[in-house]
């Protein structure tokens, strides 16, 4: 399984020095679960470009990875020519981990497992898990002592605090339009910031 516990993978590996410089590492990465991320309304969407700007990833990445099922939006989907998907907070931050995992060369397989289990986990525990990875293998890492373990046993190369990345959406947001999911159904479907939107404009006038 791509998503494991990291307890119990350095098993014997107790030396108090390599421990140690191993939970300076963790801290300086900010792995050490220091975040406290506020609740967001869960009835505010935001439509693709936003989603793209938060995540830090393309349109084409964004339209690809809905279409194969890898992060779908949970607010509403595409209905139809025309109609516009609608991503909730955590579809945004389970896309930025996906590109965060990506450019460190995890597999698209492993990524589809590791995304499948934090489907399954409440939003308040995504906040308090650190995904380590050695660039094969993704470890769920739910207390410090398993990232100090990974760290100390050599087997996660880099890790990604989910209570930071949390943190990193929360700001971009907070410069990007939303809107509540009872209103956006109601907005016209070529949406002035949508890029498909603006390509069958383009399209009609030429």
């Amino acid at each position: 399984m791509a998503v494991s516990s990291g307890e119990g993978k350095t098993a014997g590996q107790e030396d108090p020095v390599r421990r140690e410089s191993a939970r300076q590492r963790a801290g300086e990465q900010g792995l050490l679960f220091d975040e406290q991320p506020a609740t967001l309304p869960d009835d505010i969407g935001y439509r693709g470009p936003t989603a793209c700007a938060a995540a830090g990833i393309t349109y084409r990445q964004l339209d690809y990875w809905a279409r194969t099922s890898l992060v779908e939006p949970t607010i509403r989907a595409a209905q139809g020519s025309g109609s516009q998907r609608l991503y909730s907070f955590r579809d945004i931050l389970v896309l930025k981990v996906v590109k965060r995992l990506l450019d460190t060369g995890v597999s698209l397989q492993q990524i589809r497992t590791a995304v499948q289990h934090l489907r399954d986990r409440g939003v308040a525990d995504l906040a308090q898990i650190t995904l380590m990875s050695d660039g094969v293998s993704v470890y769920e890492c739910t207390s410090a002592d398993e990232v100090i373990d990974l760290l100390q046993g050599g087997q996660g190369v880099f890790g990604i605090a989910l209570g930071r990345v949390w943190r990193e959406v929360e700001g971009s947001l907070a410069e990007l339009p939303g809107e509540r999911a009872a209103v956006a159904d109601t907005v016209p479907a070529d949406h002035p910031a949508d890029e498909l939107a603006q390509r069958r404009r383009a399209r009609r006038i030429g």
